[in-house]
């Protein structure tokens, strides 16, 4: 399907979100997840109305089942999430067959929605070493540090100006990272990121189309996959499945 992009607004949207976290993976038994990703996935604003329109379609067709707080007009369905947490659980070794079919039907259309509308994904994946530190602060600033940076770079290419929309973690964990920003925009040196007009600002992910896609790319396709490629023979819990590698052929 061609999607008709103007060419007017010149204004670019990353939405960010994670899957994962930061906690030390102290065992090869221990439960902790053993990837964390932070991704942002870009769109121009302009296809943003149609955007939202097919991917609630998408939710509603795929998903009728999902409970949301009211069903008074179809727009209430982005209070409804697909969440790419559940997705992965539907693809483990132990699910049912055909909630694995069903997934990847859904996925099939969903990253089949991601080429038609042109999206741009960048971001940092960090794979946990068995029994070492992992520091969040340095983890989350230096990767949302990254995703302004290839932003920049995306932006400088179409001579276009952009801003940045993050899943929100709370007003201590949104501080720090919005901070590790602030300190390349206005350093003495000049701003690192010219083209993004602010530090990043953070909503609930029930009230943004693209972070929600931005944690079914970063949940249901990366995380998985990542586990898969490097944690399986080393990483021995429930977040490591051979099942995960018909994500990754597919």
């Amino acid at each position: 399907m061609a999607v008709a992009v103007s060419k007017v607004a010149g204004v670019q949207i990353c939405y960010v979100d994670e899957s994962g976290d930061a906690q030390a993976l102290r065992t090869a038994a221990s439960p902790i997840v053993p990837v964390c990703v932070l991704l942002g996935v870009v769109f121009d604003q302009a296809v943003l109305s149609n955007l939202t329109q097919e991917f609630i379609t998408l939710k509603r067709t795929t998903h009728p089942n999902l409970r949301i707080r009211t069903a008074v007009h179809r727009l209430a369905w982005v209070l409804a999430e697909v969440k790419g947490s559940d997705l992965r659980r539907s693809m483990r070794t132990n699910a049912q067959s055909r909630n694995r079919r069903h997934t990847i039907y859904f996925l099939d259309k969903f990253v089949q929605l991601l080429e038609d509308y042109e999206a741009k994904i960048f971001g940092r994946l960090w794979v946990k070493g068995i029994g070492q530190p992992c520091n969040a602060t340095a983890v989350f600033g230096s990767s949302m540090q990254a995703i302004c940076g290839y932003f920049q770079e995306y932006l400088s290419e179409l001579d276009q100006m952009g801003f940045v929309v993050a899943d929100s973690r709370g007003p201590s964990g949104d501080v720090v990272v919005s901070h590790s920003i602030f300190t390349q925009k206005f350093k003495l040196q000049g701003d690192e990121y010219d083209r993004v007009l602010e530090m990043p600002m953070f909503g609930h992910s029930v009230n943004h189309v693209g972070i929600q896609i931005a944690d079914l790319i970063a949940s249901a396709l990366l995380f998985p996959m990542a586990t898969y490629r490097y944690c399986l023979g080393h990483v021995q819990n429930v977040h490591v499945d051979s099942n995960f590698g018909h994500l990754t052929q597919r």
